[in-house]
């Protein structure tokens, strides 16, 4: 009835009342055998139990003439160890009721694998509600669970287990095996779950507990094999309850007998006058024998092999699987020879393999795909080839006009900086799949280099061009002035220097790092029982979002300054040099392109194909368009009409340049000898007329000599030099035509009409020759001829001056184009 009271006074009455016993055989019920246990030192009798199994008697302390032929409870522990070591479980987690017989085997399975390099990563108990406690073990990834629970208490942990999905092929429960035959139909009821639900939660657990019966074809020290017992003690019990432990008993006879054997064997040799008839409580030699002979016993009973070690039964250990509904042994765990036997086939797991102790994470690099790398690397490389193309068109026809005035060696600087853009797609490419750790860090600092500077390569030198135009069509001190090629170079150096420091700063400040991120675990698409991490690799540093803004910064000012000058070069009239609204266009695709290309590469960080192929096809379109917009259109112009391009239709500014520069010339006096042929004909030209000036001027200068020393001759003079003036005058109109100045010599003409030179005033024939010469009539006279044609043939060979010089008496100083200059016909403009 398991009372401690009754039980104990029974014991009393015995000892009392009864004849002297030599042992005590029995106790089922744990706590009356406990106490009784303790209380045996004072009589010197040893007991023998066949059915207590709590862990609280392996004491011996507290119980030394305690044995007992059933294994504990905790003799189950090395067999679990044992079982742990079969599958390669090396991290697991307990469950527990709180009651002190289940606590009392989890705190010795806890010293069993301490030293066994098995880790228990969450040890949880409960009470009565189980869940939180499931819960936290999936939290804490624990995939095999040691369970210590009652049947009641394990319905509704395999509820909660169910609810929580802590099942099937990823997890294993072990639990006492010791539960009855259908022990869940008894407690199902008192749960909210379903039947169903409940038994797929169970399917497959492991149960651990005692051998009943050995299952060895092997006599016993009976004669009888322990299949034959069993058959005989079932057809004795007839219809009777079984018990698990009458196998125990069986064998506890059998000690019991052995150990006495063994105590008359030793009294025999020893002493001959002694008998263990002679025993009583207060006899402590006799009690001393039968517990040493006790502890001598080693025979093969019907529940396998008989041995104790400090007074515990080293027996044999079964497993048990839950299978379809029934619990079918799969193996079994020998103490004596600390062997672990599982049974061919018979365990079975609901995965492919046994179920891992933990989420097996299979770090995989995220890596960019073959076939994708090597469609892009294709259209870069055919890109690379058109570039090519472009420099080849380039270089060859140099020496065109279209091509001369479209500034070559520019040209060549934005193929090459297309080219360095196109070459940073192969790098981009190229990650921890292709190259190493080290190669890849290094890999993203020459990137970033060979991207960046390509970029101000390409378009510092078409912004570089059009600044020339811009500064020769709008910029009134740079008229006159030469802007070489090499000036330019210096301009596209510049931009590229600020790249440099901006870079080296970034390299040594804040170096590029290779930084591994990690993303959330997925499932394996092979249904193994590993889940996979994807970790992907960047270039990274500290301070990425501050290095980032700065080159944003510098480039998109950049692409300001060129739409600045596109705008301001629109209306220029020669279609060789104004590329304006190509570099609009290819501004707006490479900005509009490089926003959203930034923009879904950043959203698509996590998935390396999609943004290599954007960042790829982002480079790929910029490059390709911006080498298009530029060598194509003169590509079809120089095949179609490779003259229109270079004329000047208007060869001036519109009306609004004219309003804006009212007080600057409105024509461009001289062109680049290299640049034209035609043009190089008309300076030809003018430099000739301007020599025949010349020397009329000389002549010019003789008639005024000889005016001033033959007064006698004057009308002669007159007469016979009419011709010559009329020449200098149309010569000088044709001069002033092709510079684009009024004629303001044949204005002064028309005021001062040349048949006036060959009248005569009546009122004056009578007068001396000599004083009519002087007198200042004729010096006016001659002053209006002679500062007219010395102020317009003089002055331009010199310099020239402005058609809106109203008078040319006008001081120099007046007009800016009074200044002493190079003579005009030397003055050119290079590199239109």
């Amino acid at each position: 009835q398991c009372d401690n009271a009754k039980g104990l006074k029974a014991f009393y009455d015995a000892i009392k009342y009864g004849p002297n016993h030599l042992m005590v055989f029995g106790g089922v019920c744990a706590t009356v055998t406990s106490i009784i246990a303790e209380s045996l030192k004072g009589w010197n009798l040893v007991q023998l139990s066949f059915a207590a199994t709590t862990p609280e008697l392996a004491d011996k302390k507290k119980y030394p003439y305690f044995f007992r032929t059933v294994p504990s409870d905790n003799a189950v522990n090395p067999a679990i160890l044992k079982l742990l070591k079969y599958y390669q479980w090396k991290r697991v987690g307990t469950l527990t009721q709180d009651v002190q017989r289940f606590s009392e085997v989890r705190n010795d399975l806890t010293g069993v694998l301490y030293g066994e390099d098995i880790e228990i990563s969450d040890t949880e108990s409960f009470s009565n509600d189980p869940c939180t406690s499931v819960k936290k073990l999936k939290g804490n990834d624990v995939r095999i669970i040691l369970g210590q629970f009652d049947e009641e208490m394990a319905v509704k942990v395999f509820c909660c287990a169910y609810d929580e999905e802590m099942y099937g092929s990823k997890y294993q429960w072990i639990i006492p095996g010791w539960y009855e035959n259908l022990w869940w139909e008894s407690w199902i009821n008192s749960s909210q779950c379903l039947s169903k639900n409940l038994l797929a939660a169970m399917e497959g657990y492991i149960g651990v507990d005692f051998e009943p019966l050995s299952s060895k074809i092997i006599k016993t020290i009976s004669g009888r094999t322990p299949q034959q017992y069993e058959k005989e003690y079932n057809a004795k019990r007839g219809d009777g309850q079984s018990s698990k432990f009458h196998g125990y008993a069986y064998d506890g006879i059998w000690v019991i007998a052995k150990t006495l054997q063994r105590a008359m064997k030793y009294l025999n040799a020893t002493n001959k006058h002694q008998k263990i008839e002679d025993f009583n409580y207060t006899n402590h030699k006799l009690g001393k024998i039968f517990l040493d002979a006790m502890n001598e016993t080693n025979f093969f009973g019907v529940t396998g092999q008989v041995v104790f070690r400090n007074g515990e039964r080293m027996g044999t250990i079964k497993f048990t699987q839950f299978q379809e509904r029934k619990e079918v042994k799969v193996g079994e765990y020998n103490a004596v020879a600390d062997t672990l036997e599982i049974i061919n086939n018979s365990i079975r797991f609901q995965g492919l393999e046994p179920p891992k102790d933990k989420t097996i994470i299979q770090e995989e690099l995220r890596k960019i795909s073959l076939p994708l790398y090597s469609i892009l690397s294709a259209l870069t490389i055919l890109g690379m080839i058109m570039a090519s193309a472009f420099l080849f068109f380039n270089i060859k026809n140099r020496n065109q006009k279209l091509i001369k005035m479209s500034s070559p060696y520019m040209n060549n600087l934005i193929i090459l900086g297309g080219m360095l853009s196109y070459a940073s797609i192969f790098l981009f490419g190229l990650d921890g799949s292709f190259v190493s750790e080290k190669t890849f860090e290094t890999l993203c600092t020459v990137r970033t280099w060979i991207l960046t500077v390509g970029y101000t390569t390409a378009f510092g030198a078409m912004f570089a061009k059009t600044w020339r135009v811009h500064a020769i069509f709008k910029n009134v001190k740079m008229k006159k002035k030469i802007i070489k090629d090499q000036k330019l170079l210096v301009i596209v150096g510049g931009m590229l220097l600020i790249d440099l420091c901006i870079l080296i700063c970034w390299q040594v400040v804040d170096p590029l790092r290779r930084t591994v991120e990690k993303y959330n675990m997925e499932p394996d698409p092979a249904g193994r029982d590993i889940s996979i991490r994807p970790i992907l690799e960047h270039c990274e540093n500290t301070h990425m979002t501050i290095w980032l803004g700065i080159v944003y910064a510098y480039k998109g000012l950049l692409m300001l300054f060129g739409c600045f000058l596109a705008w301001e070069t629109r209306n220029v009239s020669i279609p060789a040099l104004n590329d304006s609204k190509y570099i609009g266009m290819s501004v707006y695709n490479v900005g509009i392109m490089c926003i959203i290309g930034a923009a879904v590469s950043f959203l698509t960080r996590d998935q390396p194909n999609v943004q290599f192929c954007i960042v790829a096809l982002v480079i790929i379109f910029c490059s390709t368009i911006t080498l298009c917009l530029v060598f194509v259109p003169k590509l079809i112009t120089l095949r179609t009409n490779p003259d229109a391009a270079t004329q000047n239709r208007r060869f001036q500014f519109t009306q609004n340049q004219k309003k804006e520069d009212s007080k600057t010339s409105t024509s461009v006096t001289s062109v680049n000898q290299a640049s034209t042929s035609r043009l190089e004909g008309l300076q030809s030209e003018n430099h000739r007329l301007r020599m025949k000036i010349t020397e009329l001027d000389k002549d010019l200068e003789e008639v005024t000599m000889q005016l001033q020393d033959t007064p006698e001759k004057t009308t002669y003079i007159k007469q016979n030099h009419y011709q010559d003036l009329n020449d200098i005058l149309s010569i000088r109109n044709f001069t002033d035509s092709k510079d684009g100045e009024k004629a303001i010599l044949k204005n002064h003409l028309d005021q001062n009409p040349p048949a006036q030179w060959g009248s005569s005033d009546p009122s004056r024939t009578s007068k001396d020759p000599i004083e009519d010469i002087n007198s200042p009539e004729h010096i006016q006279r001659r002053l209006s001829l002679q500062l007219p044609i010395l102020h317009h043939a003089y002055l331009p060979s010199i310099g020239g001056v402005d058609a809106s010089c109203a008078s040319p008496c006008v001081s120099p100083s007046a007009s800016p184009r009074h200044r002493h200059v190079p003579p005009s016909f030397r003055v050119m403009v290079s590199g239109l």
